[in-house]
């Protein structure tokens, strides 16, 4: 871990049932770094202090002293460069780099519009289309049953912000009506991911899971 100049805690406001602001919080982790973790349900985000933070009104959001951050895969490549100088969560490497961005693109894509919004519907009675985000989702952990068939994590033979970055909406998937049974090499990625020093499990939702 980089030396930190500014020694107070960072900030992540977020909520615990967010794969969003569960992928941060597991760099926050590995990494060793001091954090405070401030609750921003849906009434706080609405608020106008919120609102000058991230004016979309999305978590997470960190501040790392003077300096704010929005959007969770920006705050993956952030925190990657600003605070692991041996470059093991986010490669110097063109080709390696390529291969994390590909999969953090999966993560806003495929996984938020797959398994993430499955689960909203489930849980959270989210207003959006079930069967299509189930299909969307099979065909994801297909392609990924594949990939992880060759490769131990996601952009090659060592962890990456890309693995976390699309971990806990794939581990929570049954929370959304998708099984995981299926795709075994998907669950032994996922063991993987859980074995990491400093892992903490996101809590699942109440609803029944698939199996």
């Amino acid at each position: 871990m980089a030396d930190r100049t500014d020694q107070r805690p960072l900030i992540l406001h977020s909520i615990p049932l967010s794969g969003h602001c569960h992928r941060v919080e597991l760099l926050l982790r590995m990494l060793g770094l001091p954090f405070e973790t401030v609750p921003a349900d849906a009434d706080v985000r609405k608020s106008e202090a919120f609102r000058t933070r991230n004016p979309f009104g999305q978590i997470p959001v960190l501040e790392d002293g003077d300096l704010v951050l929005a959007d969770s895969n920006a705050i993956l490549v952030y925190l990657a460069l600003r605070y692991d100088p041996e470059r093991r969560w986010l490669p110097d490497d063109p080709v390696k780099a390529a291969r994390v961005q590909r999969w953090l693109s999966v993560a806003a894509g495929e996984v938020a519009f797959g398994p993430a919004r499955a689960r909203l519907i489930v849980q959270f009675k989210a207003a959006f289309d079930h069967e299509a985000a189930c299909r969307l989702a099979t065909r994801l952990l297909g392609l990924m049953e594949e990939h992880l068939g060759r490769s131990p994590f996601l952009a090659g033979t060592e962890p990456t912000i890309a693995d976390l970055a699309c971990y806990s909406y794939v581990a929570h998937a049954p929370e959304g009506g998708i099984p995981l049974d299926p795709y075994p090499a998907v669950r032994a990625w996922l063991e993987r991911v859980e074995a990491l020093p400093g892992f903490k499990a996101m809590p699942r939702s109440p609803i029944p899971q698939a199996a």
